[in-house]
């Protein structure tokens, strides 16, 4: 049997770990939590539990997973954000490879709750991830806060019958909240890899993820919350573009005058 360890990076968690770490019960061997020093109840939920929690300070999404990734104890590990959990046939098929994994990562469908409502369209759907795997055959990489785990090119992953469950935004406020935060981090991982953003840039952008969201992926037959999660993620790709701009014209005078601004 394969042993597997669940691990969870978490920061001020409180309102969705409990439900996480339920789910994983009689799932894990072991459930590993990389905690960036939580203010909130986070790490009094996770060690009723019993879990290993460990603090550590928040390098960036891609890090951080990969940190945590090292503290399992077993090969195997199926990693979970805070905010999600396994749904009943989920469980039942990771249960079935257990015996005999034969695959050296395995991929889940994600359904996103948004708002209180399960989301059927928009580019929420179909959401694969690889979240359970063979940690010595890949690595976290990406670009924050988009990270995903790669298995190395001549290894194999099979997708599982079951969703896991996202509860991805409780309220339009916290939507715009995020993705402005969210915007400013992939602005300057997009700065670090030299990439230019013109003055129409956002506006394109913007412009390109609405229609494709609200009319390509079907957003309209979400009714109203189709349409505002539309509109929202259509401003982050504004937002993120303008911010890579800005820096942008900041190096320009920089290097123009010989001085930071």
């Amino acid at each position: 049997m394969a042993e597997i360890s669940a691990v969870i990076i978490t920061y001020n968690e409180e309102e969705y770990i409990k439900q996480c770490l339920t789910s994983l019960q009689g799932i894990a061997d072991e459930i590993v939590v990389v905690d960036s020093f939580s203010t909130d109840s986070t790490k009094k939920i996770c060690n009723s539990f019993g879990v290993r929690f460990i603090e550590h300070e928040f390098e960036g999404y891609a890090k951080q997973k990969n940190y945590a990734t090292l503290q399992a104890k077993h090969r195997y590990v199926l990693s979970l954000d805070a905010d999600e959990a396994l749904s009943d046939d989920l469980k039942k098929s990771i249960l079935e490879i257990k015996n005999k994994p034969d695959y050296d990562g395995y991929v889940f469908n994600r359904r996103n709750n948004y708002c209180g409502k399960w989301m059927r369209y928009t580019y929420l759907v179909p959401d694969r991830h690889l979240r359970l795997f063979d940690s010595t055959k890949g690595k976290w990489k990406g670009p924050d806060p988009h990270d995903k785990f790669f298995l190395e090119k001549s290894y194999r992953s099979k997708k599982l019958k079951g969703d896991l469950l996202h509860w991805n935004y409780e309220s339009f406020n916290e939507h715009m909240d995020r993705m402005n935060r969210y915007s400013s981090i992939s602005a300057k991982e997009y700065y670090n890899a030299g990439i230019k953003a013109s003055i129409f840039s956002g506006t394109c952008h913007m412009i390109w993820k609405f229609l494709r969201s609200y009319f390509l992926e079907g957003g309209f037959l979400n009714g109203h919350t189709g349409y505002v999660f539309s509109v929202i993620t259509a401003w982050s790709s504004f937002l993120k573009y303008s911010k890579l701009r800005e820096m942008n014209l900041k190096d320009k005078k920089t290097n123009f005058t010989g001085n930071d601004i």
